[in-house]
């Protein structure tokens, strides 16, 4: 039997993050990694496995039918064999009316993903930290939305990749950040491994904040019952006892900022 909280028909809650540094806090040393070596080499395998848990694919599937455009071009940044779009958006795909470009690590991956129009191999931890390298006519390439699912934590020039993000973006686009606990902990920042997931959203908060990005947010995506209310920890342990529940969800949020004439 499906759990009532394996999905979420209630508005995800949204919260404004309010940066707490007037200036760029963070050290080159923040951002080195466990593993240095050449992350094609570590992504050259295929996985093809989601690296979040089904609920979780399923609530985000469903914030993305409530954010994302039904015309215009969207970005999969650090993409895969799948993007979590909602119908609506791979029928806008099919139609013509929405195109999605993706970058990612893994040829053979991207080719399996059927949102993407176009998809390119590209290192974004690798000079120039910019999704828009290597495209023809990538200086006239502007997105509608950017999606990120699961991998801000492995950049290790965020601030750099977020500031060429917002300059890729139409006024008015929004970048959608998706957090989890989940990692390859030789790959991630070294920060990262040091933090709360409170204190990692704020971190990613702050990537957006000094990037140029506004308005943004913290949207908790983690499961809920059909009241709303949460039945997980921020580590993902269920809180409550049921028979439809597992010991286990894995927790969710998105990080968001909108690209506004000021930006």
């Amino acid at each position: 039997m499906a759990s009532a909280a394996s999905t979420s028909t209630v508005p995800f809650p949204a919260t404004p993050y309010t940066p707490t540094y007037d200036s760029w806090p963070y050290e080159e040393s923040d951002f080195v990694r466990y593993d240095e070596n050449d992350d094609g080499v570590f992504y050259r395998q295929p996985r093809l496995v989601t690296h979040i848990d089904d609920a979780s694919i399923a609530r985000l599937t469903e914030y993305y039918g409530t954010v994302l455009p039904s015309t215009g071009r969207i970005m999969d940044m650090c993409t895969s064999w799948k993007s979590f779009y909602p119908l609506a958006v791979k029928e806008a795909v099919q139609r013509g009316d929405v195109e999605v470009y993706g970058v990612g690590l893994n040829a053979e991956e991207m080719k399996l993903n059927g949102a993407l129009k176009e998809w390119r191999v590209h290192d974004l931890n690798k000079a120039p930290h910019d999704v828009r390298a290597g495209w023809k006519g990538s200086e006239k390439m502007k997105f509608d939305a950017v999606t990120c699912v699961v991998s801000i934590d492995y950049l290790n020039k965020p601030l750099e990749i977020c500031r060429n993000l917002l300059d890729a973006t139409n006024e008015g686009g929004t970048v959608h950040l998706v957090i989890s606990n989940r990692c390859f902990p030789n790959k991630v920042v070294r920060r990262w491994m040091m933090l709360s997931e409170q204190a990692r959203l704020e971190l990613v908060g702050d990537y957006l904040h000094f990037a140029g990005w506004k308005e943004f947010e913290i949207v908790d995506l983690c499961a809920r019952d059909e009241s709303g209310m949460r039945v997980t920890d921020d580590h993902g342990t269920v809180l409550i006892r049921s028979p439809h529940l597992p010991d286990h969800l894995d927790p969710l949020w998105v990080v968001r900022g909108t690209k506004r004439a000021e930006s």
